[in-house]
C-alpha cells in the first residue's frame, strides 16, 4: 500500500516534559496548544509513559492537531505488536498520528532492556519489512499509516528514504537538516528537532542549555554525527559555547523565529521546537504560547 500524505503544518511542539504531570493537566495543555495553531505535537520514548497509548489520549483531547512519536523504540515492540498499535490509531484519527520510529541507544537497548545493539541498521531495516508483512485483521485505514525514521548518520538516511517516508532528525544544526535533505531526496518528509530557549543572558542561556545537553553528549550516535559536523571532541568533552549556540537556539523571540526558519531554508518540510527549561518539572506554557503567535 502507498502511504498517505503528511500533512501536519510547518511548526511542531516536541517535548517529554508532559510525562511528569497528570494526565488530566496534560489533556487540558493539549487542547490548548491544538487552539493555538501547532500542526503537531511530538513526544519521545525513554523510560516514561507509553508512546502510542499516550498518542490516543492527546489525539483524543484535541480537534486538529497531529500527534507524532519521536521516537517510538523498536526494540520495545515486536513489529506485529507495532503494526496494530499503529493502524488502530490511524483509523481511529485519520491523517493526524505519525510514527517516528527509531533504534535508540546502546545504554537504553542493552543497558535497560538487556537487547543486543550490535547491528541496529540491519535490524531496523528487517523491523520496517517485518512490519509490512504482519498481518492485521482489525478495522484499519485504507493505506499505510505514514513513517518516519530517527536519522542521522548517512546509512540511516538512506534506509529513511527507501523504507519509511522521510525522516526525523534530532540535536542537530540547519547545517545537517541540509545534508538529510540531499540524503534522502526532494520528496520525502523531513522534519528536524530544535531545541530552543527565550533566554537573552548569555550566561544563564547556555548554563540552562548546557544541563539539557548532557545527557546527549554522552550517546555515541549524537557525538559521531557531530563529529561529522565538524566539531572536536574537545567541544563536545567542554560543551563548548560553539557547540552549545549551535544546538540550541537562544536569544530573543526574533533570533530564535529566524534560527527555526533555517531549518526551512536548509529543506526541512517541519520543524519540531523543543522549549526547553531550567526546572523539569515546569512546562513552557508560555513560551510555546508566544512561539505560536510569532510563527503559527
Amino acid at each position: 500500500m502507498t502511504a498517505h500524505r503528511i500533512d501536519i503544518g510547518t511548526y511542531g511542539i516536541w517535548t517529554a516534559l508532559l510525562d511528569l504531570h497528570p494526565t488530566p493537566k496534560v489533556k487540558d495543555v493539549v487542547a490548548e496548544l491544538d487552539s493555538l495553531g501547532w500542526g503537531a505535537l511530538w513526544r519521545p520514548e525513554s523510560t516514561g509513559r507509553d508512546p502510542l497509548i499516550t498518542a490516543a489520549l492527546w489525539l483524543d483531547a484535541c480537534e486538529r492537531m497531529a500527534v507524532a512519536t519521536g521516537i517510538a523504540q523498536t526494540y520495545a515492540r515486536h513489529p506485529l505488536t507495532m503494526n496494530a498499535g499503529v493502524r488502530t490509531l490511524a483509523e481511529a484519527f485519520p491523517g493526524r498520528f505519525l510514527l517516528g520510529l527509531g533504534v535508540s541507544h546502546a545504554p537504553m537497548v542493552e543497558g535497560v532492556r538487556g537487547l543486543d545493539y550490535s547491528r541496529p541498521l540491519r535490524d531496523m531495516a528487517d523491523y520496517l519489512d517485518a512490519m509490512d508483512a504482519s498481518p492485521f485483521t482489525g478495522q484499519g485505514p485504507s493505506e499505510r499509516p505514514p513513517r518516519v525514521l530517527a536519522a542521522l548518520g548517512p546509512k540511516m538516511l538512506a534506509l529513511s528514504a527507501e523504507k519509511a517516508d522521510g525522516a526525523h532528525p534530532y540535536f542537530a544544526p540547519p547545517e545537517h537538516t541540509a545534508i538529510a535533505r540531499e540524503a534522502i531526496g526532494p520528496d520525502k518528509f523531513l522534519a528536524p528537532e530544535q531545541m530552543v530557549l527565550l533566554e537573552t543572558d548569555p550566561d544563564r542561556a547556555r548554563r540552562v542549555a548546557r544541563a539539557n545537553m548532557t545527557r546527549y553528549l554522552a550517546l555515541p550516535n549524537y557525538t559521531n554525527n557531530l563529529k561529522r559536523l565538524g566539531f572536536t571532541d574537545d567541544d563536545i568533552e567542554r560543551s563548548s559555547d560553539r557547540l552549545v549556540d549551535a544546538i540550541v537556539l537562544w536569544g530573543d523571540l526574533d533570533h530564535i523565529v529566524a534560527g527555526i526558519k533555517a531549518h526551512l531554508d536548509a529543506g526541512a518540510d517541519h520543524v519540531c521546537i523543543q522549549a526547553l527549561v531550567e526546572d523539569p518539572n515546569d512546562l513552557p506554557v508560555d513560551d510555546w504560547r508566544r512561539l505560536a503567535e510569532a510563527l503559527l
